[in-house]
């Protein structure tokens, strides 16, 4: 990481590009710029965009980006092929156990949903079903006067 970075720095430099002017001209933070010239790639959480920003730099200051981002692939593959399977296993289980010590906030969107089975879709009809007879019964019942039904409504006035 740390050859391309100087190669960026020294072809920026060479070309009489300040950070600065590259920063506007990318439209880049020159806390980033100067994280890849330093070869700083602890300072990036996502490699995707680390690998967009080479990329562009690269493109920007004449040079192959593709061909940087393709050197920069072989530096990360053969830094993640010497870490230990074991040490690779420890983080991963640290991290499940994270996940489930933290109290996760789930929106309506992306929790699971729940399938119900056949009972309780015929208990929630009966239960409207008993309602429905039973307010049914109950309006009856209002518009019964002295066990007739009533024709007229009349306004006491």
């Amino acid at each position: 990481m740390n050859e391309i970075g100087n190669m960026l720095r020294v072809t920026r430099e060479s070309s009489g590009v300040s950070i600065e002017e590259a920063s506007h001209d990318l439209d880049i933070k020159e806390v980033i710029l100067e994280n890849i010239e330093d070869g700083k790639i602890g300072s990036f959480k996502d490699v995707f965009q680390l690998k967009t920003y080479i990329n562009d730099y690269a493109k920007y200051l004449g040079l192959d980006g593709e061909k940087l981002v393709d050197t920069f692939n072989e530096y990360l593959f053969e830094y993640t092929s010497k870490i230990p399977v074991k040490e690779i296993e420890k983080v991963v289980q640290e991290q499940v156990k994270e996940e489930k010590d933290m109290d996760r906030v789930i929106s309506p969107y992306t929790k699971e949903r729940k399938n119900h089975s056949m009972a309780f879709y015929k208990t929630i009809y009966i239960m409207l079903a008993v309602i429905a007879v039973i307010l049914l019964i109950w309006s009856v019942k209002q518009i019964t006067v002295d066990k007739r039904t009533t024709n007229e409504i009349s306004y006491l006035g």
